[in-house]
């Protein structure tokens, strides 16, 4: 894309004193021609070139520019790289990564060696999530609305919204848009998303709030949960809610309190350290707990 390569024109003569048409137009796969033409659209664009003819000629920022050249730092630059890497991992392309090879082209500290942050989005679900996030992407673009079958806790419902975010956050891929069942906008996991497809009209977009992604807000909590843990599942709870959530007895088991977020996860995450957890509070999931696991022995006996 053209927008692409005139940040990338930029950006290497903001790290270099001087560089060639011929340089350029091999780094970007060009003709010269193109080349040339490009300059001249930054030179519109208020950025002050010169090119100079001759062995040690070239194209390069007029001296009294040179401030600019800092509007980038190398560290800068390397946490943009590292976070247009990361959505390479999630569709399974390199054409993030491709961009800032470009656009870091002439400092060799920005190439991959260099990098000290590595992020991966990609997730179990990758085969079926990669698509999900192009289909979307798109229908954002193109202001097309998407239609899905989507599974909640509440059973299962066709949606069809106007699609306006894209969202990582909590270990999982959303996205943000208005939902045309609810006449509100609202939040919607990719995992639980079936038959994606796009509709073929387009919508007019709206003012679309923010979505406020805050736990609170998302995950209400309300359950004050209190559990006596095995020692062995000290690093389960570090990993899940941090050092501060357990107290040491002076059994050696953990005394364990948290504001939970959900009923059911909550029943399904104890049952994960089987004979390990003794649940104490709150009563009324204790009992709902001993049913469970009534019925779990029912089944085995």
């Amino acid at each position: 894309m053209k927008i692409d390569r005139l940040i990338g024109i930029l950006s290497i003569l903001l790290q270099r004193e001087t560089v060639t048409a011929p340089e350029l137009a091999e780094q970007f796969e060009v003709s010269r021609r193109t080349i040339n033409r490009d300059i001249e659209d930054l030179c519109r664009a208020g950025i002050p070139l010169v090119t100079r003819q001759g062995v040690n000629g070239g194209i390069s920022i007029m001296e009294n520019y040179r401030l600019e050249r800092t509007l980038l730092t190398n560290g800068e630059m390397r946490d943009i790289l590292a976070g247009l890497r990361s959505l390479d991992s999630v569709n399974g392309t390199n054409r993030y990564g491709q961009l800032m090879e470009k656009l870091s082209a002439g400092a060799s500290d920005f190439m991959t060696g260099d990098q000290s942050v590595l992020i991966d989005l990609s997730a179990w679900y990758k085969d079926s999530l990669v698509p999900k996030i192009e289909l979307i992407r798109e229908g954002i673009d193109r202001a097309r609305r998407c239609e899905f079958l989507y599974f909640s806790p509440r059973g299962e419902s066709r949606r069809r919204i106007e699609p306006y975010y894209l969202i990582f956050r909590w270990s999982s891929w959303y996205v943000w848009g208005w939902c045309e069942e609810k006449e509100d906008f609202r939040l919607f996991k990719l995992n639980r998303m079936d038959g994606l497809r796009l509709s073929p009209d387009d919508f007019e977009r709206r003012n679309v709030p923010f979505p406020d992604l805050g736990e609170e807000k998302i995950f209400p909590g309300g359950i004050r949960v209190k559990a006596l843990f095995d020692p062995s599942c000290k690093w389960r709870l570090v990993e899940d809610f941090g050092a501060g959530c357990f107290e040491v007895q002076e059994d050696g088991r953990l005394l364990f309190h948290a504001d939970y977020t959900n009923r059911e996860e909550l029943l399904i995450w104890l049952l994960t350290f089987r004979d390990k957890v003794e649940l104490l509070e709150p009563e009324n999931v204790r009992e709902e707990l001993k049913g469970t696991l009534r019925k779990v022995l029912e089944i085995y006996q």
